[in-house]
């Protein structure tokens, strides 16, 4: 059962439409969808309180910067009590097109530095996690720039339905489970 949902990405305006920030962009998006605005400062995040399906669901938004996320997870997993294989991570990935989510219940960070960073920090991959495809950019040398770059117009269209489809993946996982949740999860958009 989930209990916490971290979405990751960059704090501060200057980063908040970027590519390496559709993990915060989709809990957003689920936050909205529940009318859920007011939130703490607490364990390194911006972390909101949801009663959601009859228990208490935390969703956090690390604001240590994606290459230290590891440091706001740790310090939420254990200020609450839960266990890696209740959260769920939700993050950029250019190894799918910008249509494609895919739902995984553990593995390596695929040389992502957030998942890196986590993975450092709770010393397991054993955790579950939502990517989401953002492509990758066709000069090879220039992956710090595309992630860091804002989508290009004629992708919001397609944006908006990833961040739908993947907000209503999150509720899905929350009331049936992540088995119940993988076939939904990893449909393409």
């Amino acid at each position: 059962m989930i209990r916490l949902v971290v979405g990751l990405g960059n704090p501060g305006k200057k980063y908040e439409r970027t590519r390496h920030n559709v993990g915060f962009m989709v809990v957003d998006e689920l936050l909205k969808k529940l009318k859920v605005r007011v939130y703490t400062e607490e364990g390194l995040s911006h972390l909101y309180k949801v009663n959601l399906y009859g228990r208490d669901v935390l969703f956090s938004k690390p604001q240590t910067y994606m290459n230290n996320s590891g440091l706001a997870v740790l310090n939420l997993l254990e200020e609450y009590k839960i266990e890696p294989e209740e959260m769920l991570v939700v993050y950029d990935d250019l190894d799918l097109p910008l249509s494609k989510l895919r739902l995984r219940l553990e593995g390596s960070s695929g040389g992502h530095h957030g998942i890196e960073s986590i993975i450092k920090e709770i010393r397991t991959q054993r955790f579950p996690r939502l990517k989401v495809g953002i492509g990758r950019p066709r000069d090879k040398n220039k992956v710090v720039e595309y992630v860091l770059s804002p989508f290009e117009k004629e992708e919001e269209e397609t944006l908006a339905r990833v961040l739908e489809r993947a907000s209503l993946c999150i509720l899905r996982i929350l009331e049936f489970g992540l088995d119940e949740s993988m076939n939904f999860c990893n449909a393409q958009v």
